[in-house]
C-alpha cells in the first residue's frame, strides 16, 4: 500500500486483488486515515485486477466510516472491468469517481455541480435535468 500526502488529500493505493486476505491487510495499514476527524481519502484503483463481494463490502465499510467522522471519500483510476463490477452492484453511485488520482486530490479543493447532486440525493447530472425539463416544457406559442 502507498500512501501519498497532499494537504487536500490522502491517496491510499489499493492492492491488486480485493479479496479477504488482502483487504484484511488493507484495512489494518489505513485504519488511521479512515478514522480520522474529517478525513478526505482517495482509493488509487490503478493496480487492482480483481474484486468479489468482500471487495465491494470492504469499499461500503469505509464510505460508511469516512462518513461517520464527517469525511469524504473518492475512487481514482478505476480498471474498466472493475468499473463494470461497480456499476452491476449501484457502488458506483456512492462515490465520486476520476480517471486519475490528481484529479481526485484536486476535487476537494473544487464544488462540483455533481457532488451536490450526489450528497442531495440527485442521481441525475445537471445537464440531464435540464435536458429532460426542455424536453417536457409545452411548445410556445408564436
Amino acid at each position: 500500500m502507498k500512501m501519498t500526502s497532499n494537504r487536500a488529500a490522502i491517496v491510499l493505493t489499493l492492492p491488486e486483488r480485493l479479496i479477504p486476505g488482502q483487504i484484511q491487510t488493507f484495512l489494518l495499514k489505513s485504519k488511521a486515515c479512515l478514522s480520522a476527524d474529517r478525513p478526505r481519502l482517495v482509493f488509487d484503483f490503478s493496480h487492482v485486477r480483481e474484486v468479489d463481494s468482500a471487495g465491494v463490502e470492504m469499499l461500503l465499510h469505509c464510505m460508511e466510516r469516512v462518513t461517520k467522522q464527517d469525511g469524504d471519500l473518492k475512487l481514482a483510476a478505476v480498471p474498466a472491468d472493475v468499473a463494470i463490477i461497480l456499476e452491476l452492484t449501484c457502488i458506483d453511485r456512492l462515490f465520486e469517481i476520476f480517471a486519475g488520482s490528481s484529479e481526485a486530490v484536486e476535487s476537494f479543493n473544487t464544488f462540483s455541480v455533481e457532488a451536490a447532486q450526489r450528497s442531495l440525493g440527485m442521481l441525475y447530472p445537471a445537464s440531464s435535468l435540464e435536458n429532460n425539463i426542455r424536453s417536457r416544457a409545452l411548445p410556445m406559442a408564436s
